[in-house]
């Protein structure tokens, strides 16, 4: 990677450019983020996942970049107007909008205004008004009177045309505008269809909003900018075009031309370009500039908005899990009945039936029989009960069965659970069932596992994200697949249970390799050593040094195989075991044993660095170790069931179902979350409040209710204390 890249991106993420070198370095050899962030801490200085991230979409942006200045300068040079001073600027830049700028003069061109004027030969005659070398414009235009231009005025506007066209190509007028731009408001008005639309409505608070461009929140743009497309509001920059104008034509004045300073031309020839800048910023300049600051603001938003729809999938997918137990799990209804299913502890389907517990069939006597039945026949650990419609109502229901006193019940998201029923992998795993059982199939296995049964369907779904649907895909995709790549990768996956949809999340692995895996392991029986990976059909070297480590074999023939110790570091793990006089066997797990490894004793025995040891050593005291909480039971509020239970003061608990830039949906047991505004959480932040920071998805916490609307279904909450 180039030298003034590798700069930029060390500047850029407040790192060592030598770390930014060796990052490059690893991707250019296939090395994957979590392999790199985990097990090559010395080469990286010890950068954590989200830095090792950043790196490598830096390098991305550079990649395309060079392709870029390649197209460029192959154009620039076929036209013969390249020079070593415009190849050096293109060259020496790292920046894309500055990149176009330089392009911008050289670009092939429809046909414009400009370009029917250079046509007819009036190039010459903007060059004299441009470079100041005319005192008398009707003069100096005079002498093109011929041909296809009829008359001075003909030849005047054609200059004008051409003078237009070359302020917009400036690469210094676009960026004086730009920061001109840039301090401005970001305003929106109602249209007329808006304004008379009852869809438009919804957008009343922006029906004359304005707000700086540095300053606007992401999802107050992104709202106003979804209204404009709907066609209910237009959206603009508020910037004075006349300011705009001073300010061009001052620089304009004072721009060295020829080795000297252009000066201010004569007033005919002042009144010619003044008026040629008027119409660029008019149609031209302006236009192109507050299209590109509305975007520049868009792109800071979608990034705004993708981080916390990734911040909020990586809470969800690291849920604490009940782990391997024997579940039954409820699709709640009202009218079409409770669809029940039950589970073995590795998440098999044994039974399932429908009960109707609640009106309008009222069959509360067969259906707590049904339950005590099925508790009972497959030996019930837990229940897991959608949390939509009916949810809360079966929860009551079920505290009612008499169930055994280590029965304990959760309530549990079912967003995406639908999506999953009518997908390709629901079909896939339950061939003969309708889309109601894989429905409460997906909630009871998310139960045991959040992390294994969600990563099967599409994180849009999941219902945490923030105007996801008007957030850049490609940039919303990349960010949510690598987060669900970091999550698995983090917690390690077992490789005798994983299904493909999770072995492909995992390091070095992919789609087709995780199906290899499955097809081995059902021809071959279960995995007993990290080795045996080897024997996967296109399973290499490369992918088995990447995946390795995050793949776990419990009881296997090497008892490291089970913990995150990477296979290349076994022999320093043998090292330490014989030093202290015992077998590798009687070190992994022993944490008194581990506390009496001296890590500096190892660095020169093996050539591995103090973060490697020290990771290893943590790993030989806790091997395996889930670094998820354990889940807990929830109960909300007995006495509140409608909204208009609700009264300002009133405390309650509550469970966080999403969290925004603009503060957090908290479930209260209720059909419509409250809100807690970021000014009602200030208490629990230092400085400015960033919600995902306060709190995380699904966390326990208690909230006062400030204000009830219940004709709009609103309730806004004050965090009081969270769990």
């Amino acid at each position: 990677m180039k030298e003034l890249y590798v700069k930029h991106i060390a500047e850029k993420l407040a790192v060592k450019e030598w770390q930014v070198e060796n990052c490059a370095e690893l991707f250019a050899d296939g090395c994957t983020i979590p392999f790199i962030s985990r097990y090559r801490k010395e080469r990286t200085g010890g950068l954590d996942d989200e830095q090792v991230s950043s790196i490598r979409r830096w390098i991305d942006v550079f990649e395309e970049m060079e392709k870029r200045k390649a197209s460029i300068l192959k154009t620039i040079e076929e036209a013969g107007a390249l020079t070593d001073d415009l190849r050096s600027k293109i060259e020496g830049t790292v920046d894309s909008r500055e990149l176009e700028d330089l392009y911008m003069p050289y670009r092939p061109k429809r046909k414009t205004r400009a370009s029917v004027a250079l046509g007819k030969g009036l190039g010459p005659l903007a060059d004299a008004f441009w470079d100041n070398k005319s005192r008398d414009a009707k003069g100096e235009a005079a002498r093109y009177v011929k041909g296809e231009v009829a008359s001075v005025d003909d030849a005047l506007a054609g200059a004008r045309d051409i003078m237009a066209e070359r302020f917009s190509e400036t690469a210094a007028f676009r960026e004086t505008l730009r920061e001109i731009f840039r301090q401005r408001r970001i305003c929106s008005k109602v249209t007329k269809s808006g304004r008379e639309s009852e869809e438009g409505a919804k957008y009343r608070s922006y029906f004359e909003f304005g707000m700086p461009v540095k300053k606007i929140p992401a999802h107050n743009l992104l709202a106003m900018l979804r209204a404009a497309d709907e066609g209910f509001l237009s959206v603009g920059i508020d910037a004075d075009l006349d300011k705009c104008a001073s300010k061009i034509f001052y620089d304009f004045c004072h721009t060295e031309v020829g080795g000297r300073n252009r000066g201010y031309p004569p007033e005919s020839v002042q009144a010619e370009i003044k008026e040629a800048l008027e119409d660029s910023l008019k149609r031209l300049l302006g236009p192109s500039i507050e299209n590109e600051i509305l975007k520049e603001a868009k792109e800071k938003a979608d990034v705004e908005s993708v981080a916390v729809f990734a911040e909020n999938l990586r809470q969800l997918l690291l849920s604490p899990p009940v782990g391997r137990k024997r579940v039954m799990a409820i699709d709640p209804g009202f009218r079409t009945g409770c669809k029940v299913v039950c589970l073995d502890a590795q998440g098999q389907l044994l039974h399932y039936e429908t009960i109707f517990p609640h009106p309008p069939v009222s069959k509360k006597v067969p259906s707590i029989t049904a339950i005590g039945e099925m508790v009972e026949k497959y030996g019930v650990e837990v229940i897991a009960v959608g949390s939509g419609t009916a949810g809360r109502e079966t929860v009551d229901f079920l505290r009612k069965c008499y169930l055994p006193a280590n029965v304990r019940i959760f309530s549990v998201s079912e967003d995406g659970a639908s999506v999953y029923s009518a997908s390709e992998v629901g079909r896939e795993e339950f061939p003969d069932q309708d889309v109601t059982v894989r429905g409460a199939v997906s909630i009871g296995r998310r139960l045991m596992d959040p992390l294994a049964e969600l990563v099967k369907i599409d994180p849009k779904s999941l219902g945490v994200g923030q105007y996801q649907h008007d957030v850049d895909q490609k940039l919303l995709k990349e960010a949510l697949d690598n987060t669900v790549m970091l999550c698995v990768n983090s917690v390690g996956v077992n490789l005798n249970t994983a299904s493909p949809y999770l072995l492909q999340y995992v390091s070095g692995i992919g789609p087709a390799l995780a199906s290899a895996i499955i097809a081995w392991r059902n021809e071959n029986g279960a995995f007993t050593s990290r080795k045996d990976l080897l024997k996967v059909p296109r399973l290499g070297a490369k992918a088995f040094e990447q995946c390795a480590g995050f793949l776990r074999i419990d009881g296997g023939s090497n008892p490291l195989d089970a913990s995150a110790v990477h296979p290349e570091s076994y022999h320093i793990v043998e090292k330490m075991a014989s030093d202290l006089g015992v077998t590798t066997n009687e070190l992994v797990g022993n944490a008194g044993l581990c506390s009496k490894i001296v890590p500096e004793k190892y660095v020169e025995k093996t050539g591995a660095g103090l973060p490697t040891l020290s990771d290893i050593i943590s790993e030989l005291a806790k091997p395996g170790r889930d670094p998820r909480e354990a889940a807990e039971e929830f109960e909300f509020a007995s006495d509140i069931r409608e909204i208009d239970d609700l009264k300002t003061g009133m405390e309650l608990p509550g469970i966080v179902t999403n969290i925004t830039d603009f503060g957090a949906f908290v479930d209260i047991g209720l059909h419509e979350n409250g809100l807690i505004h970021v000014s009602n959480m200030k208490q629990f932040a230092q400085g400015k409040v960033i919600p995902s920071k306060v709190l995380k998805l699904h966390q326990k916490v208690v909230v006062q209710v400030v204000s009830v609307d219940a004709e709009r279904s609103r309730i806004g909450l004050r965090l009081v204390s969270k769990k």
